[in-house]
């Protein structure tokens, strides 16, 4: 029987990619508070999940000898609808909410690494025990 890993670990890899993805949109919001006119961007997990469940994404060729496809973070990109009126220098960031995204999206991305760690030390375990 051969062993396919798309389907060990498919879905957790997925999401720990478009996490990834989703914290470095996050910290390019906090770096970018004070700019004036900067309008903050997120991911939404769910659309970007959908997307790559279903294969409508991938990486963006950036050279003739790349493979071709677009980035998770770059199809689902969205501007982020803000949540405090605005300073009057069109700067839609807001250092709180950010940090508490990031804080979110990093556990997130923590429990998803805890998972596919655990599916892969049970399929070492398999393997290496023989089937006894």
């Amino acid at each position: 029987m051969a062993i396919n890993l798309d389907r060990l670990a498919g879905f957790h890899h997925k999401a720990v990619q478009i996490r990834q993805d989703k914290m470095e949109v996050i910290a390019g919001n906090l770096a970018n508070a004070n700019t004036p006119g900067y309008k903050a961007k997120d991911i939404d997990f769910q659309k970007a999940m959908k997307a790559a469940n279903y294969g409508q994404s991938g990486m963006i060729r950036t050279h003739d000898k790349h493979f071709e496809g677009k980035s998770v973070a770059q199809t689902e990109l969205e501007y982020r609808i803000p949540t405090q009126p605005d300073t009057g220098d069109g700067n839609t960031v807001d250092s709180q909410a950010e940090r508490n995204a990031f804080l979110d999206t990093g556990m997130r991305y923590q429990a998803s690494l805890m998972l596919l760690d655990g599916k892969f030390k049970g399929m070492k375990k398999a393997l290496s025990s023989g089937g006894q």
